[in-house]
């Protein structure tokens, strides 16, 4: 028998997606406050889904690693200029700790643990394998991520290295930066022991995940493309997120069209007997 699923991190990824939406539509101090709120409801679906699927100790364990992390290499990052080059956190977002606005870390956890959904699923099981997946999966967020809170005045970037095409103005070595954080957090991640003997790849176990990590792909494209007139944000977030966000969701959409076709026999088959 199949251990009953909270509804819990269903509604609070809709809500997540719903305050998304509406992003675009605010301004000034209302927008501000709607960042906070898709982190915060993002970040709870998370770690919710997490509790639910593979045990409260894990999901402590891995939010504690991700917020851990989050905050660690963000504090080194704006000290040092490692990994990510040089940059600077404005008054924007509050509040702070050691520089750092207290959203930041939580952003980290929001996609750590789809990223490392993603990594479980295409890596077919190869634990090495699985923290490189994730870790990319992770770190091709920040395509669509960095542009779009430097557009917002929440951070500045410091350095005059190059860029990608068409957003130059985000450096390229943030990249290399952000994944080599990531495969440090994934990896991490991945050490933690599930409490729940749990199926890894099934519908059940990546429905709100998946929701959430597509959305995040497919919304990024929309949002840049249309909305906000950064077609090159669009283009290379869609490309390079959509390496691992295609495979991951078509996999996930296949095991969801086979649980409902199986539940559907089994059904038709208690009603003949």
């Amino acid at each position: 028998m199949r251990p009953k699923v909270s509804r819990a991190p269903t509604v609070l990824a809709a809500a997540a997606i719903a305050a998304q939406i509406a992003w675009p539509l605010t301004s000034g101090n209302a927008r501000v406050i709607n960042t906070s709120i898709v982190v915060a409801l993002f970040a709870a679906a998370s770690v919710l889904h997490a509790a639910d699927r593979r045990g409260l100790r894990w999901a402590i364990g891995y939010t504690l690693i991700a917020l851990a992390v989050g905050l660690g290499v963000e504090v080194l990052g704006t000290s040092t200029g490692f990994p990510f080059s040089e940059y600077a956190y404005t008054d924007a977002l509050s509040p702070q700790l050691l520089g750092v606005p207290a959203l930041i870390p939580v952003a980290w956890t929001m996609m750590a643990y789809p990223a490392w959904l993603v990594g479980r699923r295409l890596a077919g099981g190869r634990i090495a394998a699985s923290v490189v997946v994730g870790a990319f999966a992770l770190a091709s967020w920040d395509v669509f991520l960095d542009p779009q809170m430097v557009n917002e005045g929440y951070w500045v970037w410091l350095s005059d290295q190059p860029g990608l095409p068409g957003i130059e103005y985000i450096p390229l070595v943030n990249y290399a930066g952000w994944l080599l954080v990531s495969l440090v957090l994934i990896g991490a991640i991945t050490l933690l022991p599930t409490a729940r003997n749990v199926e890894p790849w099934s519908w059940t176990a990546e429905g709100v995940p998946a929701l959430l990590y597509g959305w995040t792909w497919l919304g990024g494209i929309v949002a840049n493309a249309i909305f906000l007139g950064r077609p090159a944000v669009a283009a290379w977030g869609g490309i390079l997120m959509g390496i691992v966000a295609v495979p991951y969701l078509f996999g996930v959409l296949r095991d969801g069209l086979r649980t409902t076709a199986s539940a559907a026999r089994a059904t038709t088959g208690d009603r003949t007997i």
